[in-house]
């Protein structure tokens, strides 16, 4: 029943994100001078000025998640290193995540008291902690971890303007012990080319107490 709620919840957050932002943003928008007669702005020609015309490939998604990986391992060294791990973490969320763009689904693993976590400053007390407003978060990237994989179980992309990947990655800790982790990522592209995140979902896998 858990894991079912669990398969439930990922899909509703998925087609959600899905719903928000897979239509074509060009879609139906009247000429520059159109909005000029009627002298109001168009809020889907806005639109399109944040998202790239061309569709997220494959290749880009896989790409993706390898700079997720090593952004992860970065904000752990800098850390280490006593460096200012809060920067490197707010860098990396402005990288890869669209909360610039629209609104993010994001629902990490070791969160169970504040699980979603929609805004930039949410996300960030996860990654790195240091925020009040979520006591229950110790900074998941400053653990911290030396390497990060990605293992796909598919990767959803017909969409054209939004990919989902679905699988495991792998955490390696500094100690070698590896956790198996379980996602659901969908992406989007900016206007740049670059792939942001749009719905992160993670869990660990399903366990019967044996």
């Amino acid at each position: 029943m858990k894991t079912r709620i669990k398969t439930i919840s990922t899909f509703i957050m998925v087609m959600g994100a899905f719903a928000l932002l897979s239509c074509n943003p060009n879609q139906n928008t009247p000429s520059t001078n159109d909005a000029t007669n009627t002298g109001t702005s168009n809020p889907n020609n806005e639109a399109s000025l944040l998202y790239s015309d061309e569709c997220i490939t494959e290749r880009e998604v896989v790409e993706a998640q390898k700079q997720w990986g090593a952004g992860i391992v970065r904000i752990g060294k800098v850390f280490t290193d006593n460096g200012d791990y809060s920067k490197e973490a707010a860098d990396f969320i402005q990288n890869m995540y669209g909360y610039d763009l629209s609104s993010v689904l994001f629902k990490p693993t070791l969160a169970s008291e504040d699980q979603f976590r929609s805004s930039f400053d949410a996300a960030l007390s996860y990654f790195v902690a240091g925020n009040d407003a979520y006591p229950e978060d110790k900074g998941f990237a400053i653990r911290p971890y030396t390497k990060v994989t990605f293992d796909n179980t598919g990767i959803i992309n017909n969409s054209c303007r939004m990919a989902v990947a679905m699988g495991n990655y792998f955490f390696t800790a500094t100690d070698g012990n590896v956790t198996k982790v379980e996602y659901t990522f969908a992406y989007v592209k900016d206007k740049s080319g670059k792939l942001r995140i749009v719905a992160h979902q993670s869990s660990l896998p399903y366990s019967d107490g044996n």
